[in-house]
């Protein structure tokens, strides 16, 4: 991957924290090429600190000594409004999402024919117009870049996320008392509509009575959703990166989605977990979408799809993959 950049200076940007997992993953594959990678980015917690403290470096920074300027998570909040500082340079954007789609259609923040609908639309645009390199996670994705916001499909190139296999890998780790001798199954997420979480509590909630069953649910779930309960299941509010790679470890199933059928970008990407369980070894169940079979098929041992939006499909594969094991 960017094998076009060896020799070259590379200046790297991002307003995400600089330990996310994709920019860490970015930054190591053009160290790997790159004659000479710098890097603006900030650490700070809060998001619109870091936003200031990059613009305010980026004010009195000269990218003109720079051949690639590559601008990482997020370069709808970069390019439109420091474009003029990178016309010297190549550009390369992680356009990871479309800020259009995910507020509109995923989470629905604004109707897409609002003011700020529009907004969003013509910034996304914008963004990928002045771009001479498109990154994104999917070619799913990257074909509704080209076909909805009008990116040049020429200049896509896909970038499959990572996990980072200094924390995930297989442990051979014991079950907790309360799930052993039981088939155990794991959920985490972040309980973003796109994921469907209610359909994995529908499946545990037609799970809830068999006691040949131990379920994990690993997630902020709101006081507002109504969560099966029963000695089978157990809920964690969230965990560590070290604790969650130990309960993927020990479970027999995990759960990787996405889940719901009636947000289309559900459908254009890999869910984020299913490269943590798939480096871990770990049986898990996909939805049924063109993303994931990129990556993954059923041909692959302990790789299952199912049809999105439907918690009833979703425990009869459970049940199935359960039989499977016996």
């Amino acid at each position: 991957m960017f094998q076009e950049l060896k020799n070259k200076k590379v200046l790297f940007i991002t307003t995400k924290n600089l330990d996310y997992l994709r920019n860490t993953q970015e930054l190591r594959l053009l160290r790997e090429q790159a004659a000479q990678v710098s890097v603006i980015g900030v650490k700070d917690k809060s998001y619109p600190l870091r936003l200031i403290k990059v613009f305010f470096k980026l004010l009195f920074t000269s990218c003109k000594k720079y051949d690639v300027v590559f601008v990482g998570f997020a370069p709808q909040l970069i390019v439109p409004f420091w474009s003029f500082k990178f016309k010297r340079s190549e550009l390369y954007i992680d356009f990871f999402i479309s800020m259009y789609d995910t507020l509109c259609f995923d989470r629905k923040k604004f109707s897409p024919d609002s003011f700020a609908g529009k907004r969003l639309l013509n910034i996304d645009k914008k963004t990928l117009r002045q771009a001479d390199k498109i990154i994104c996670d999917t070619k799913a994705h990257g074909n509704y870049f080209a076909q909805e916001l009008g990116a040049h499909p020429e200049k896509l190139q896909v970038l499959y996320l990572e996990a980072d296999k200094s924390i995930y890998y297989p442990r051979h780790g014991e079950k907790p008392q309360e799930a052993r001798g039981k088939f155990t199954v794991l959920y985490f997420g972040s309980v973003l509509p796109l994921q469907g979480i209610e359909v994995v509590l529908e499946a545990m909630n037609r799970l809830k009575d068999d006691p040949n069953f131990c379920f994990y649910f690993i997630g902020p779930i709101g006081q507002d959703i109504q969560k099966p309960q029963g000695k089978n299941i157990h809920y964690r509010h969230w965990l560590s990166q070290d604790e969650l790679a130990q309960y993927i470890d020990f479970s027999d199933l995990c759960l990787a989605g996405h889940f719901n059928a009636k947000i289309q970008k559900a459908k254009r990407t890999i869910p984020g977990k299913a490269y943590l369980y798939h480096a871990v070894g770990k049986p898990m169940i996909l939805g049924e979408n063109l993303a994931n079979h990129e990556l993954f098929s059923e041909q692959e041992k302990g790789i299952y799809f199912v049809e999105m939006g439907s918690g009833e499909k979703l425990a009869e594969k459970i049940k199935k993959i359960a039989n499977i094991g016996r």
